[in-house]
């Protein structure tokens, strides 16, 4: 698995951890990841992506939406510093908490 994801015992936390590209390749094996699950906070843990590209960004914001839009604490952690600067560049350092 490419996605992996883990549910805190009170299922108040879901942390979904991206491996290799975060590309479109990605999308259905990403929704799944959290359609079922109602967290009040996401960690999204980007330490072992190679890559992401627009749709992993489209991607991120579906995920915004489903977790409570302006309202939803979502943190992306363990990004590279490419990485970093596609998040920047797109303004999503002010939708999430990226680290």
């Amino acid at each position: 698995m490419s996605v992996v994801t883990e549910v805190s015992a009170d299922k108040k936390k879901l942390t979904i951890s991206v491996k290799g590209r975060f590309d479109f390749a990605k999308h259905q094996e990403f929704r799944q990841s959290y359609e079922k699950e109602q967290p009040e906070s996401v960690i999204v843990d980007l330490k072992e992506a190679t890559y992401l590209d627009s749709s992993a960004l489209g991607m991120l914001l579906l995920l915004r939406d489903h977790v409570g839009g302006d309202d939803s604490e979502i943190r992306v952690v363990n990004s590279s510093s490419d990485v970093k600067k596609i998040l920047a560049i797109s303004n999503f350092d002010k939708l999430f908490d990226i680290s």
